[in-house]
C-alpha cells in the first residue's frame, strides 16, 4: 500500500515536473515574447513579488467557494432524499434539474447581479447552481444502486421505512455522494471565479481580468495556478475525509485491483 501510494502521487507530480521544464525549455529556444507565454520560472517569480496582494485576492475566493459549496451541497443533499423518497415528485422535477444545468451561467449571472445587486449574494446563487447537481444526481442513481436482495430481507423482517433508508440505502449511496462532492468541490472554484468576472471588487477573477487587460500574462498564469491548487486542496480534502467515513470502499476498490 505505501509504495502504491508513493507512486499514486510521485506519477503526477514527476508528469507535472517534466511539462514545466519542456515549458521553460520551449520558450527560451523560441525565444516566445512574455506577453505572449511567460516561462515557468518568471510566472513563480511574479508570483513571490505579488504575493500580499494574491493572498487577499484568494481568501475572498476561497469564502465565496466555500459558502456557495456549503449550500450546493445541502440544498442537492436534501433534494436528492426527497425525490428518493417521493418517486412520482422525481420524475416531474428531475427533467427541470436537467434543464437547469443547461443554461449558461454566463447569461444568468448578469441577471442574478441585476435582481440581487453586486454583493455576495448573487455569487453564491452561481455557486450554488453549479454545486448542487452533481450531488443531487450522484446521490439518487447511489439509492438505486442498493442491493436488491439486502432490500427484500429488511423488508421481510419487517423494518420500517426509516430503518431501511438509514440502514441500507445511506450507507450504499455514501461512495456516490462523495463522487459528487468531488465534482462539486471543484465546480465551487470555477463558479466562484466566473462569478467574480461579472462583478466584484476583489477575488482571483477581478485579479485575472485586471492583469488580462493589462496584457500581464504572467500574473494571470498566477492566478490560473492559484485557482488550480486551491481546487486540488479541496478535492485532496474531501478524498481524505471519504476514506476515513467510508473505510469499506477503498478497501473494496483495493481488493478489485488486486483481482
Amino acid at each position: 500500500m505505501r509504495r502504491l501510494f508513493s507512486w499514486n502521487v510521485a506519477a503526477p507530480v514527476l508528469a507535472i515536473f517534466i511539462v514545466l521544464v519542456i515549458w521553460q525549455a520551449a520558450v527560451s529556444i523560441f525565444d516566445i515574447e512574455a506577453w505572449m507565454l511567460p516561462a515557468p520560472l518568471q510566472i513563480i517569480q511574479e508570483g513571490i513579488e505579488i504575493y500580499p496582494r494574491l493572498f487577499s485576492h484568494s481568501m475572498s475566493t476561497i469564502t465565496i467557494a466555500l459558502g456557495g459549496f456549503a449550500i450546493g451541497v445541502s440544498v442537492g443533499l436534501i433534494l436528492a432524499v426527497l425525490l428518493h423518497l417521493m418517486p412520482r415528485a422525481r420524475q416531474a422535477v428531475y427533467p427541470l434539474m436537467v434543464l437547469s444545468q443547461n443554461v449558461p451561467i454566463i447569461a444568468l449571472a448578469p441577471l442574478l447581479v441585476l435582481w440581487f445587486g453586486f454583493g455576495a449574494l448573487p455569487k453564491i446563487l452561481i455557486i450554488t447552481l453549479v454545486c448542487f447537481f452533481p450531488i443531487a444526481v450522484s446521490l439518487i442513481d447511489g439509492f438505486r444502486q442498493t442491493n436488491p436482495t439486502l432490500l427484500n430481507y429488511m423488508r421481510m423482517i419487517g423494518a420500517g421505512r426509516r430503518q431501511i433508508f438509514f440502514k441500507l440505502e445511506w450507507p450504499s449511496a455514501l461512495p456516490y455522494f462523495f463522487s459528487g462532492l468531488k465534482i462539486s468541490a471543484t465546480y465551487s472554484v470555477m463558479g466562484a471565479v466566473i462569478a467574480e468576472w461579472l462583478g466584484a471588487q476583489e477575488g482571483l477573477g477581478v485579479f485575472m481580468t485586471v492583469a488580462s487587460s493589462a496584457f500581464r500574462t504572467d500574473q494571470v498564469f498566477v492566478s490560473i495556478f492559484v485557482i488550480m491548487m486551491i481546487s486540488l486542496a479541496l478535492f485532496g480534502f474531501i478524498l481524505l475525509l471519504e476514506k476515513w467515513l467510508i473505510p469499506w470502499n477503498a478497501d473494496e476498490k483495493g481488493s478489485g485491483r488486486n483481482g
